[in-house]
């Protein structure tokens, strides 16, 4: 792989040695992991058995066990309470403000340390509206707890985290550089590597040593993004109550938009937004995934 080769993005994509090859990472558990979801996802209301998970997967009841918990912290079973809307309605707030529900949560746990761990400051909306004009993003794919992440730095932090299954590298990458179409795209992957390593083990999660993010899009979307910052770990968040936070009551059809247009997947955290009734409602990198990400986070939590 030619590191350092830079990728001139206006659309459409220009070819590159980089995206032209297969360049997905190797190793991970999460392919079986998600097929294991997927079928509680499903199924999810006839409490499938670790026998009918397992089958499912071509695993054996042992062995997917053992796998799955050392996933997410979590049995099957655990999971799939997790998953369940009940829960989710119960992950919901209920109605204080967002600052108050953090507090509500205290200052200790992975759930603080992950809030504590997150530092950002957003792009002007001049360098938004130049569509990545003068920018230099590195970027490089990496195996993550979710498939394949996309992780994107500038030399201010963290722009952009996607994910995908493997073999869609070519159409994630195409989908995060369209963003910002007239910046300059550098594959680094000693440049992300550390970013990725941090960024999905919660070892590494310190406040001493926060993880540098830079939100690039419009105000609006920017004051989403940072009210999704605000919403601890094991605790979710209504649209309509993220646009009361924010000011702007009556704009919880345009949060929506600005959850799903969020570049920084997991960190700024839009799987974390939910309908009112408990609903998962959409993702832009798949439902399963979502379900993944809070059931992740559920086990971090009980940990």
């Amino acid at each position: 792989m030619n590191a350092l080769m830079p990728i001139n993005a206006p659309m459409p994509l220009k070819p590159t040695a980089a995206l032209e090859k297969d360049i997905t990472p190797d190793g991970g558990d999460y392919e079986i992991v998600r097929r294991a979801i997927e079928k509680i996802s499903l199924d999810y209301r006839d409490q499938p058995s670790l026998e009918e998970l397992a089958q499912a997967v071509g695993e054996t009841p042992t062995g997917l066990q053992k796998l799955f918990t050392r996933w997410a912290g979590l049995s099957p079973k655990a999971f799939l309470q997790a998953v369940t809307l009940d829960h989710a309605r119960r992950l919901l707030d209920s109605g204080m403000p967002l600052l108050e529900a953090s507090l509500e949560v205290g200052m200790s746990g992975p759930g603080r340390l992950h809030d504590l761990f997150v530092t950002h400051e957003a792009m002007s909306p001049g360098d938004y509206k130049n569509r990545g004009a003068g920018l230099t993003i590195r970027y490089g794919f990496h195996i993550s707890p979710f498939g394949v992440a996309l992780v994107m730095v500038t030399d201010r932090g963290l722009a952009g985290l996607s994910f995908n299954d493997a073999g869609s590298e070519r159409e994630a990458f195409a989908d995060m550089a369209g963003r910002w179409p007239n910046a300059t795209y550098v594959e680094d992957m000693a440049a992300t590597a550390s970013y990725a390593a941090r960024i999905f083990d919660p070892a590494r999660w310190r406040a001493d040593q926060p993880l540098r993010v830079v939100l690039i899009g419009t105000d609006f979307q920017v004051r989403v993004w940072e009210a999704l910052l605000r919403i601890p770990m094991g605790r979710a968040c209504t649209y309509s109550s993220i646009a009361t936070s924010i000011g702007a009551p009556k704009a919880a059809r345009a949060v929506g938009a600005a959850v799903g247009a969020n570049p920084v997947s997991f960190v700024v955290p839009c799987h974390r937004a939910i309908g009112s009734t408990g609903a998962l409602t959409g993702y832009h990198w798949g439902l399963t995934r979502k379900r993944a990400i809070l059931g992740w986070e559920a086990g971090q939590v009980s940990g």
